[in-house]
């Protein structure tokens, strides 16, 4: 695995983008299916979110999972870094996307979450790489898939 930058998404020339970094965790089930946060937009995301001033990831996707899926749980990997460029209609701005995405295999839902506006859902690793808004989201799904079977093979 090289350390070539993944990027996603196309960078309008002359438009003025937002640095908003952000912290995400593949959460695959017994069956092998991951969590998905479908937003009120209809958008599925990853659990995880901005990375907050101040906050390392690791905070960032405690923070995130307690908001988005009630759950707590320890990091087992890394799957890596990707970019997204893309436009916020919502937002009316451009924004520069970095992400870090990481695996979390031990996990317990430990309540609601206390965002109740999102659906979450379970799906097979090929689902979620469908359903999933963002290029870097599928990538890391695509990551826990490979580094998954490289393990069995």
């Amino acid at each position: 695995m090289g350390n070539k930058e993944k990027v996603f998404g196309q960078k309008e020339p002359g438009a003025d983008y937002i640095s908003r970094f952000g912290a995400y965790v593949v959460i695959p089930n017994e069956h092998q299916q991951v969590i998905l946060v479908q937003a009120p937009n209809g958008a599925f995301f990853l659990p995880g979110g901005e990375i907050e001033p101040g906050e390392s990831k690791e905070e960032t996707i405690k923070r995130e999972l307690v908001e988005e899926v009630g759950f707590a749980g320890k990091i087992a990997s890394y799957l890596g870094e990707a970019v997204d460029y893309f436009y916020s209609r919502h937002r009316e701005t451009y924004y520069h996307h970095p992400a870090y995405f990481y695996l979390m295999t031990d996990w317990q839902k430990i309540g609601e979450p206390t965002e109740q506006h999102n659906q979450l859902s379970w799906h097979t690793p090929e689902e979620a790489i469908h359903l999933l808004k963002r290029g870097s989201h599928a990538w890391a799904v695509k990551q826990w898939v490979n580094q998954k079977d490289n393990d069995h093979a």
